[in-house]
């Protein structure tokens, strides 16, 4: 749906989810579409490889033309491709959108032509494109309904254009050009159109187009646009017609503009020169006639100039790859949607005709080929109908009494009338469900298509199907000193109306009989032709339906008219297809898909994917109504429900069984863990137990391995004190530093917590003061044998001569009652 507003759903990173991820799993996309073609064309699907095609349909507005652009996008990612390919694709939409559209009462950027778009692959890859346009509106060039527009390119010169560029292609003010319709724009509008022009002369650049061959181009737009405001009025004396008084300058200015002479301009627009056994006979035209050949003259310049763009885009996509091997394509058809106006002329009949064609050909592929399975299971197709568009189809296109074909005998017989045309159609489908004659003043008919009745104004029937090109005019513009209006004409028309450019040929003016005794044919015919080579197409490859939505007729975001979205539904057919769906068995897998998604109903192992396992899950269900076939079983579109809700059923039973037996695993393994982390802990307290237990053993055996041997003490020599002298005064003596092996120890105040001890050995002791005494001497004992007897224990074993020294001393200190236990 065109939500008329630009949406964050169209990015880079949503297509890299659509390339990566499962398209089953993700949203309805645009991209899904793409990716499900290009997986379709590689063969990753069961039907193998074959080449696909996407059928874009919807009325105007609804999105078909950014539908494509989105596809284009997608694909290119998909198959990481020639990106400059892709470029060139995207980068000529801007011309294809400027000589092609127009703005409408229904959308501001409409697309007026027909595009078929084949994008050719090989190993996966793309190597080219090629381009088919169909039914270009012509008449827009000459004729504007009221708030309509001529096509873009017009609006975008006169944007676009600098005053000098303006001068030497001879445009004025645009409104004086009867060809342009409506006000010019706001200065907004002014500087968008200007814009889009750049865009434009970019995209002839990138395409090829030769800087001669755009100056060429703009001169013949031109061209079209001065010869709109030639105007006749008739002679007095002999009923011929002239160009008005106020009219010559135009007529001067666009011959210049053609580049061919004034007064051969004006003889193909106010006669007829034909040769008749050898005589030249002129016929003079009638005012209506002569205006006729003037608007002719502008539509088929306007149409060539189109055609001849198309066809320089075709040779710049054209693919390289080699012959030997096979290409596959994907088309992509962005086509004009169904169209019912308050005025609905010749153009409208084309379009509703191709989409009469578009609408038998979903037919055929969603219904009639559902239509081909019942009959190849053997089942009957029931009783349900659809709509089947086959015999208005004949109406249009049957030999020789279909509309197209009484519209081209009609065209044929030069006094014929749309009046006598419409007479014709009266007596031919008179009692035709189809076909209804007008009832009113107004000339014209009624056809009930598909989506609807509507009623077709008659007038200008014959003249726009003839596209009748005035006498001389060929040859005229083939001479024409503009060199791509020569190559315009020197082209022939294919029968599906493409034109295909060749070498230029001089063609004498006045010997122009013979092309016209062998007319072109009509453009009923072209369309006719031009149809047939699509659904051909179309028909041999597998389709893909993009159905786009237009949510109002005004354009608004946010806005959903539900009556206009109802209408579109009912036009594209979706609404049939829901009730086909309903009525008939829209479900039909396959005897090993059924059995492999719906087999655990069955609640046992190895349920093998036979029809007998099918039928015994069915017979375990509560389902009614569904049918059995040779290979495949046929379902309601209720029945998918039902079974997903007894698989929920099951789904349930299986959260339940699964946590019962998640909790029993959980809780074996919590306490298998405990017992593990007791036991753990019950060897470390065991190993902690040893340990202790072993340094204990290592203390006693230490203690009973220490045996220190008693020092003999020697007497110390005397040392004279030295006689201080007279004159120096007595000092008093320096004390001597303490040792380090003597300084107080960490026991000392534990030997003397409150000042000095008894000296050992004396009678005074008590029983408790002489047991406590002798834990403090073991204890004493330990420390000096770990830390202290190392340190001064020579290397004979026996303890140095100043520690005897200190133990002589008369003074008792604590550190000899730390010594003495170790000496006795």
């Amino acid at each position: 749906m065109n939500p008329f507003q630009r949406l964050p759903l169209y990015g880079r990173e949503v297509s890299e989810q659509y390339r990566r991820h499962e398209k089953g799993a993700l949203p309805p996309h645009i991209f899904a579409v793409a990716a499900r073609a290009y997986g379709a064309m590689l063969g990753r699907r069961a039907a193998g490889p074959r080449s696909q095609c996407i059928v874009i349909s919807g009325e105007s507005g609804a999105g078909k033309t950014e539908s494509t652009k989105l596809l284009l996008q997608h694909i290119m990612n998909l198959c990481k491709g020639n990106s400059q390919l892709e470029q060139q694709i995207l980068q000529v939409n801007p011309l294809l959108e400027a000589f092609g559209n127009a703005q409408t009462v229904m959308n501001d950027n409409s697309s007026r032509f027909g595009k078929y778009i084949q994008l050719r692959f090989q190993k996966n890859t793309v190597k080219g494109a090629k381009l088919s346009e169909y039914l270009l509106e012509k008449s827009r060039v000459v004729q504007q309904d009221t708030g309509e527009r001529n096509f873009h390119i017009f609006y975008y010169m006169f944007a676009g254009l600098s005053s000098e560029e303006k001068e030497m292609y001879g445009l004025l003010d645009p409104s004086l050009y009867r060809y342009i319709s409506g006000q010019f724009g706001t200065e907004d509008v002014a500087q968008h159109w200007k814009h889009k022009y750049q865009e434009v002369r970019n995209a002839l650049d990138m395409v090829g187009f030769q800087e001669q061959e755009q100056v060429d181009m703009q001169a013949i737009l031109a061209g079209v646009l001065s010869l709109g405001n030639v105007t006749f009025e008739p002679q007095e004396n002999n009923g011929s017609v002239k160009v008005s008084e106020a009219s010559q300058g135009w007529l001067k200015a666009a011959a210049g503009q053609f580049g061919v002479q004034e007064d051969e301009l004006l003889k193909c627009l106010i006669c007829t020169m034909s040769v008749t056994r050898g005589e030249q006979i002129q016929r003079f035209h009638t005012k209506q006639q002569a205006e006729d050949a003037r608007d002719s003259i502008a539509k088929v310049a306007y149409g060539r100039v189109f055609g001849w763009i198309v066809s320089k885009i075709n040779e710049l996509l054209a693919e390289n790859v080699d012959p030997e091997v096979e290409l596959r394509e994907i088309g992509i058809l962005d086509i004009f949607g169904f169209e019912n106006f308050a005025v609905n002329r010749f153009e409208q009949l084309c379009i509703n005709l191709a989409n009469e064609q578009l609408q038998h050909f979903f037919n055929h592929h969603i219904f009639q080929l559902e239509q081909t399975a019942y009959r190849e299971e053997e089942l009957p197709w029931e009783t349900i109908k659809f709509s089947n568009n086959e015999p208005i189809l004949n109406l249009f296109l049957a030999k020789p009494l279909g509309l197209l074909s009484l519209l081209d005998e009609q065209s044929a017989f030069p006094q014929a009338t749309d009046k006598t045309f419409v007479d014709k159609l009266n007596s031919s489908f008179k009692g035709n469900v189809h076909f209804q004659s007008s009832r009113g003043r107004v000339l014209g008919f009624s056809i009930i298509h598909y989506a609807g009745n509507v009623q077709y104004t008659a007038g200008g029937f014959l003249e726009k199907n003839r596209d009748t090109l005035p006498a001389n005019v060929r040859g005229l513009f083939i001479n024409s000193v503009t060199p791509l209006l020569s190559v315009l004409f020197t082209a022939t028309i294919s029968r599906t109306g493409t034109l295909m450019p060749h070498v230029k040929t001089k063609v004498i003016p006045g010997a122009d009989d013979k092309f016209n005794s062998t007319r072109k044919q009509s453009v009923g015919a072209q369309f006719r032709h031009s149809l047939m080579v699509l659904m051909e197409r179309m028909y041999s490859a597998n389709p893909h339906f993009v159905r786009c939505i237009k949510p109002n007729s005004q354009k608004e975001p946010g806005v959903v008219d539900s009556q206009v979205v109802l209408q579109q539904l009912r036009y594209n057919g979706l609404l049939e297809t829901v009730r086909i769906r309903r009525d008939g068995f829209s479900w039909r897998p396959s005897f090993e898909e059924f059995a492999e998604r719906y087999g655990i109903l069955l609640v046992k192992p190895d349920v093998s994917l036979t029809k007998e396992s099918c039928l015994e899950i069915l017979q375990s269900t509560e389902l009614t109504g569904w049918i059995c076939g040779k290979s495949r079983l046929f379902f309601k579109y209720w029945h998918q429900a039902q079974l997903a809700k007894c698989v929920e059923q099951l789904e349930r039973a299986a959260v339940v069984i699964q946590k019962a037996f998640r909790g029993f695993s959980c809780r074996k393994r919590y306490l298998k863990v405990v017992a593990e982390l007791r036991a753990q802990a019950l060897r470390l307290q065991e190993e902690a137990e040893r340990e202790r237990s072993r340094q204990l053993e290592l203390e006693a055996e230490a203690q009973k391995r220490v045996s220190l041997p008693v020092p003999v003490p020697r007497k110390r020599r005397p040392q004279p004190c030295p006689r201080p002298a007279s004159d120096v005064p007595p000092q008093p003596p320096v004390p001597r530093p303490r040792s380090k092996l003597t300084e107080s120890t960490p026991f000392d105040n534990f030997l003397h917590p409150s000042g000095p001890r008894p000296i050992l050995g004396t009678e005074e002791q008590t029983g408790e003061e002489a047991k406590m005494r002798k834990l403090k001497r073991g204890a004493t004992l330990r420390w000096f044998r770990e830390t202290q007897a190392q340190k001064v224990m020579q290397d004979d074993g026996a303890f140095p001569s100043w520690l005897h020294g200190m133990i002589s001393r008369s003074s008792v200190t604590s550190s000899e009652m730390l010594i003495t236990p170790v000496i006795k």
